[in-house]
């Protein structure tokens, strides 16, 4: 598999995903960077054990960062359960919600972890004023990360570009904050995330299975797609 790396790219890639044989096999592939997972992908793959799971992962998982989320919902809650998952290894960043469901900022929760030294992953952001809501707590001593979700950002109409450049603009004085373009919904999201000095990429197996598409010769494809309607058509025994 060809990844952006091996293309010469500077943006990190992480894998995102909950299966955790493609999480062993990623694991391999120098260009793989890190990992994110997430409790709804969890869910959809079957996960009973949040904390078996993770160990799992973690056995094998060393030396690249893995990012696992709280799922409470109050402020002391959220911070124990934190604290917990942070335990699991040195590796691990702590996938905190940029908001409660009901709306208000965790912004509290971010300053009381990465002030006891707790590596954070801030999701589900969509706002530069979000951005600077958290820079403005985050411990500059401490590596963090911000996930703006960018394809969820497209899905309502607006191009998530600007908002990703001015969110890198805000963070750039803090050394070890990187930003991670989160959600995003194509092969070409990386090559715009990469384009725009983005510090890292999300992308789940789908996307990672188009990685050897880059730069492919498009009168190649053009043959191979329609080589495959052709085929198909067969295949189904259509007449007219």
């Amino acid at each position: 598999m060809n990844t952006p790396n091996s293309l010469q790219f500077k943006i990190k890639l992480f894998a995102d995903g909950a299966n955790l044989g493609e999480i062993l096999k990623l694991n391999s592939n120098p260009s793989i960077n890190g990992f994110t997972t997430n409790p709804t992908l969890m869910r959809k793959s079957g996960i009973k054990d949040y904390s078996e799971f993770a160990s799992e992962v973690l056995r094998q998982v060393t030396d690249k960062p893995v990012s696992f989320e709280v799922f409470a919902d109050d402020t002391q809650e959220m911070i124990e359960q934190a604290k917990e998952i942070a335990s699991w290894g040195n590796n691990v960043y702590v996938k905190i919600p940029a908001l409660k469901t009901t709306g208000r900022s965790n912004e509290m929760v971010v300053e009381e972890l990465t002030s006891q030294g707790i590596k954070v992953n801030i999701t589900a952001v969509m706002t530069t004023e979000r951005v600077r809501e958290f820079s403005k707590v985050l411990n500059p001593d401490v590596p963090s990360c911000v996930s703006i979700f960018a394809g969820r950002i497209a899905d309502t109409g607006r191009d998530p570009i600007p908002i990703v450049e001015e969110s890198i603009s805000i963070l750039r004085k803090n050394q070890k904050a990187e930003v991670i373009w989160a959600s995003p919904r194509e092969l070409l999201n990386v090559i715009q995330a990469d384009s725009i000095g983005c510090h890292i990429i999300t992308a789940t197996s789908d996307i990672l299975k188009k990685i050897d598409k880059i730069g492919y010769d498009l009168d190649r494809f053009s043959l191979d797609t329609v080589q495959m309607f052709f085929q198909d058509a067969r295949d189904s025994g259509y007449r007219i």
